[in-house]
Parts: C-alpha cells; structure tokens; sequence
C-alpha cells in the first residue's frame, strides 16, 4: 500500500510540473501550466435508450450523451453515455477535437498510432464538438475521419453544455480517465505520439492502484470496474 500510495505521488508531482502548449483554434494562447484535475459531480442521463452506468463507476466528470460516428462494437452501439464506455473496464482517454481546427487535425492521426498499438489497455475515445464551437459540421467531423484514416472510435455529442461542463478552454482538450471514473488529468492544446504513450502509461498504473486498493478493501474483481 505504501508503494501504492508513492507511486501515486510520484505521478501527481510529475502532472504539476508540466507545462501545456495551448493551441486554441480561435488564436494563440500563451502556454499555461497544466491544470489540477478537481472533481465535478456527475450529471446522467435520463434519456430514454442510454445504458446505465456499472454501480461501480463513479466518474469525476459530467456524464456525457455520445452518438457514436464508428467504432461501434467497442463502444457498445451508436447510442450511448462517456459512463457507459468507462464502464467496460478499462482507462479512456477523451479527446474533444473539432473538424475545422487545424491542432485537431495535427493531432488526430497521434492518436490513431497509439490506438493501434495500445487498444487493449486503453479506450481512445474521440468526441467532434465542432458544432457547439463554430468549428466545422458533424458532417466535416466524419469527413476529416474518414480522409485522416482515423479508426479509433469517435462520435459526437447533442449536449450544448459540453463546453461549460467539461471546461473546454481550448483545442484540443483531453481528459485521462482512470478505470472507476476517476480523472488523472486534464490536458489542453496538442499532444504527440510520445507525450501521449507517456500518458497512458501513467493512466494505466493510476487504473492498477485503483484496482490494487479495491481489492485490498475486499471488493470481488468483478465487481470493480
């Protein structure tokens, strides 16, 4: 437990030292230190059709409606909630991006490479709010897909509050999202492929201690997503 807890440590020392690059499409923004996550209640859905969250995941986020453009199998249908993904099991990582955003652009096919190599530790979860930001239709969103060879799974959201609720100051933003709901970090502006792998690899030690704790409290593995 007291390796646990300084390897987790270790881990929060690291994510305060970074420095974001900030490449807001509406202009360039100075670079800002990256922010501490902090908790925000969830919000469900009641919408009639969406898939109720596992009684174990409790995320540190709103809950978000997501109409899936491709990758349906791995998300679970065309219909379904960021609660719903997270419950599979394993870490997401979710990107909002936005077809008329040229750092998005950038940055989708990085993400494309570690999905293709890393798909079985971590879901890569792409959400086009183009729309709520000025940045391009849903229909440009697929078309950028479809042209970049992007197959990680993507969709978009109806939720006009998506921008507020998950403070979405620039783009590309990303949100690490451990196993049981939990948020590792929020980043905002662009991130390669090697700062990406980094990530992940912070993101699934942070699922493990949360999956070690869980069972040193005497919770059954298969109850704890």
């Amino acid at each position: 437990m007291n390796g646990s807890l300084a390897k987790r440590a270790l881990l929060a020392a690291a994510a305060m030292a970074a420095l974001l690059v900030l490449a807001a499409c509406s202009g360039g923004a100075e670079p800002t230190p990256e922010p501490t996550p902090t908790p925000v209640p969830p919000a469900a859905s009641d919408a009639p059709g969406m898939p109720d969250a596992p009684s174990s995941v409790m995320l540190e986020l709103p809950d978000l409606e997501i109409s899936a453009y491709q990758g349906l199998d791995a998300l679970g249908g065309e219909d379904t909630t960021l609660s719903a993904v997270v419950g599979q099991g394993k870490p997401v990582v979710l990107n909002f991006w936005a077809a008329l955003c040229p750092p998005c652009r950038a940055e989708l096919p990085e993400f494309e490479r570690v999905h293709h190599e890393r798909s079985d530790e971590v879901t890569i979860l792409g959400i086009d709010i183009g729309p709520q930001q000025f940045l391009g239709t849903r229909e440009e969103g697929q078309a950028l897909l479809a042209e970049l060879g992007v197959s990680f799974p993507a969709g978009t959201t109806f939720d006009d509050t998506v921008v507020r609720g998950f403070e979405v100051f620039s783009m590309p933003t990303t949100f690490f999202i451990a196993s049981d709901g939990s948020l590792m970090r929020k980043w905002s502006g662009i991130l390669d492929e090697d700062k990406l792998n980094e990530l992940v690899d912070e993101l699934v030690i942070e699922s493990a201690v949360a999956s070690a704790q869980a069972s040193a409290a005497g919770l059954p593995d298969d109850d704890f997503v």
